[in-house]
């Protein structure tokens, strides 16, 4: 897959974390809310938007926290990606 973003744009794909009810069920994923921590697997170069400029923040490999209802989804490859802008991502996530 060669996907480059444009301007504050990140690429993101979605960490799979299978979902235990308390009760031991496992819900598939099309049960459960769309994740909220997903990997970075491409950023855009940043420069001037709207006037000001924005340098990025999060490189390729990062693990970031990023808002519930943000981006747009789109399938490359069969696999699932999302296409967020930088300011849409809350927080990187350190192990």
């Amino acid at each position: 897959m060669n996907i480059k973003p444009l301007f504050d744009k990140v690429v993101v794909e979605s960490v799979t974390v299978e979902e235990k009810t308390k009760s031991g069920f496992f819900l598939p994923s099309s049960a459960q809310e769309k994740p909220q921590t997903c990997q970075v697997v491409a950023v855009g170069p940043g420069g001037i938007i709207d006037g000001k400029e924005i340098v990025m923040q999060v490189k390729v490999g990062d693990k970031v926290l990023c808002s519930k209802y943000a981006g747009s989804d789109f399938k490359v490859d069969g696999k699932e990606f999302t296409i967020i802008k930088q300011s849409d991502i809350l927080a990187i996530v350190e192990d």
